[in-house]
């Protein structure tokens, strides 16, 4: 049973260079829940899931999870690929950028111009694994830098080193730099944390980064000049998301992080204790044997798992 409620706000496309596209959500009354729709495109013989998930915006374990009976390399001319785009907004204060770790995206709420709407804006992300943790808590970003030069801590040196691919201490812009060609400084530790691009897309939706938050080339470049120094920056963890829209309890799931960024499996106690929480003392049916699937699989598609129940007289 998935939900697919007409959302009552307008949306703009805008096509990048390398065939991906951002969505911009009006956020006209400032009270939306959820943003996007999830779609279905046949494929074509030539297409992967990891160039299905550049071009559609989303990250490559995103859309594999959604599609878990296709392979991601050879779907196979008319295969039918579900799109995950509908996204429950994330909690708290939406202003600046918000990153939502196990969910492996990005959403940008745009200041609003006078007398206009909140425009949110949203993208898949690398976040940082293993011991290279991605800080959570609030920040902003405190530089921007155009085609920057990698220096790589002597820490990364010794890991590739160890592990026969030694880096020099200084990578130049250009397609070597794993940085790609943008890079916002993120105003926390010791300034190393970034928001980037990268030299390698397929990455993008992975917990592959040494705690940076990767973009996907044509994404951060467009982010790019829409972010002025000292947006604030706010990294969450939070596996699942929940909203009512129009009665009816939507749920959002994606497999939670541990302490070193990597995604694991849920813990369906843990899962639905947080459920119960987000619930609270609403007055509802939820539907517990469909939610527990929904928290289980943690496949990040929007699910129906109760509705508001109709006061008895």
């Amino acid at each position: 049973m998935r939900a697919f409620i007409a959302l009552s706000m307008a949306f703009v496309i805008t096509s990048w260079a390398a065939g991906a596209s951002a969505a911009v959500y009006s956020l006209s009354s400032g009270t939306e829940a959820a943003v996007g729709e999830d779609e279905t495109v046949v494929a074509v013989f030539e297409d992967t899931l990891y160039d299905l998930a550049r071009q559609y915006g989303i990250g490559t374990e995103e859309l594999i999870r959604a599609n878990p009976h296709v392979d991601p390399w050879l779907p196979g001319a008319g295969t039918r690929i579900v799109i995950p785009g509908r996204h429950l907004l994330p909690p708290g204060p939406r202003s600046g950028i918000v990153v939502n770790l196990p969910e492996h995206r990005l959403y940008y709420f745009r200041k609003p111009k006078h007398g206009l709407p909140t425009e949110v804006i949203t993208y898949p992300v690398g976040i940082g694994k293993m011991d290279w943790r991605t800080p959570l808590g609030l920040t902003h970003v405190s530089q921007k830098e155009r085609n920057p030069v990698w220096t790589p801590p002597e820490s990364i040196r010794r890991e590739h080193a160890l592990a026969g691919d030694p880096i020099p201490a200084r990578v130049p812009s250009g397609p070597k730099n794993p940085l790609g060609l943008f890079a916002m400084r993120l105003a926390v530790g010791d300034g190393t944390y970034l928001i980037h691009g990268t030299n390698n897309p397929i990455a993008v939706g992975m917990p592959v980064t040494h705690g940076c938050v990767r973009m996907y080339p044509d994404d951060v470049a467009a982010l790019f000049p829409l972010v002025p120094v000292g947006t604030p920056v706010r990294l969450i963890n939070e596996p699942l998301k929940v909203a009512w829209v129009d009665g009816e309890l939507l749920l959002e799931a994606h497999p939670p992080v541990d302490v070193e960024g990597q995604s694991v499996a849920p813990d369906l106690d843990q899962f639905s204790n947080l459920l119960r929480a987000a619930v609270g003392a609403d007055t509802l049916a939820v539907n517990w044997d469909y939610a527990t699937e929904v928290l289980q699989a943690a496949d990040g598609s929007i699910a129906t798992v109760g509705l508001e129940a109709t006061p008895s007289r």
